[in-house]
């Protein structure tokens, strides 16, 4: 009766190990297969994704390996990005180390999927000016998407490389390109002009990364964090007391937490310096769909208008 008993365990584990393979192959074909006539894109993150799609419409067919509400900084590649990826026309990564810091995740996906850089693999980061870390000046800062005047240079990044790879779509790409520009410029001008009527006193934006250095110079503002860039040594003692001190000697009044970080750290800093927790920014991935931040432009647009209530408010 035991043996019996232990016979069935086995079959039905069996059973169940081939269901949840074939359901894991569904999945990976279901998000990787190609659509007819479409320039496969694949982006490294939410944010690109979402320019990539500003500027293809119709004509791509877009894939995000990271997926929203994720950290890009370390990732462990799934079976569907590694198909994806070997199956795409055209891969954009962030680059400035975003990706390839750390444990290099991307650069092993990209030499599993048999793909190379400047071929098929394309930063969109390219002429963008360049920001090092306070910690390392030899690190670049990879978050240049939160200026806005660098994101129109990924759009026009983004834009050449599809006409390069999709010339008979070439048009309609520069056409997209163009008018999402002006639209970005357009928030740009306004939030620099806002942002310019704010007391010195009152330029302070804390947050817990150090991900706002190209927003702080766009902007006209200072950017204050717990730490530099996201890793496993985050609100150690040392770095909260640096934070405690910049807030003490500003006359900032509201502090700011990220999406993509626990806000245990901001908490504790609140409870400290006595200051309300303003709001939730976007940082290194856009919100879920149908929230205020699920597209590039929506993402910036609460951002600027969260800090700047954040800021003026008495």
């Amino acid at each position: 009766m035991k043996k019996n008993f232990v016979a069935v365990l086995a079959v039905v584990a069996m059973i169940t190990g081939v269901a949840l393979f074939l359901q894991q192959r569904q999945q990976v074909d279901a998000e990787t297969t190609r659509r007819p006539g479409k320039l496969r894109v694949v982006s490294t993150n939410s944010i690109l994704d979402d320019l990539v799609r500003q500027v293809g419409g119709d004509k791509v067919d877009a894939y995000s390996i990271v997926k929203r509400g994720t950290d890009p900084h370390e990732y462990d590649p799934q079976p569907t990005d590694i198909t994806a990826t070997a199956d795409a026309d055209v891969v954009f990564y962030n680059g400035l180390q975003l990706e390839t810091g750390g444990n290099g995740w991307f650069k092993k996906l990209v030499k599993a999927s048999r793909k190379n850089f400047n071929e098929d693999v394309f930063a969109a980061s390219q002429g963008v000016p360049v920001r090092y870390l306070t910690t390392n000046r030899h690190e670049p800062d990879p978050h240049a998407w939160l200026d806005l005047a660098n994101g129109q240079q990924y759009v026009a990044t983004i834009s050449r490389i599809l006409q390069q790879k999709d010339p008979a779509n070439a048009k309609f790409y520069e056409r997209n390109a163009t008018a999402y520009q002006a639209k970005l410029q357009r928030l740009h001008q306004t939030s620099q002009a806002k942002f310019a009527t704010l007391p010195a006193n009152r330029r302070l934006l804390v947050t817990s990364e150090g991900a706002f250095k190209y927003f702080a110079a766009a902007y006209g503002i200072q950017a204050a964090y717990i730490w530099e860039v996201n890793t496993e040594s985050q609100g150690t003692p040392e770095q909260m007391q640096a934070v405690v001190k910049q807030i003490r000697q500003s006359n900032v009044q509201n502090l700011f937490v990220e999406t993509s970080v626990s806000p245990k750290s901001m908490q504790k800093l609140a409870q400290e310096t006595k200051l309300p927790i303003k709001a939730t920014l976007y940082t290194d991935s856009l919100g879920a769909a149908g929230s205020t931040g699920a597209t590039y432009y929506q993402m910036m647009n609460w951002n600027l208008t969260q800090i700047y209530q954040g800021l003026s408010a008495s």
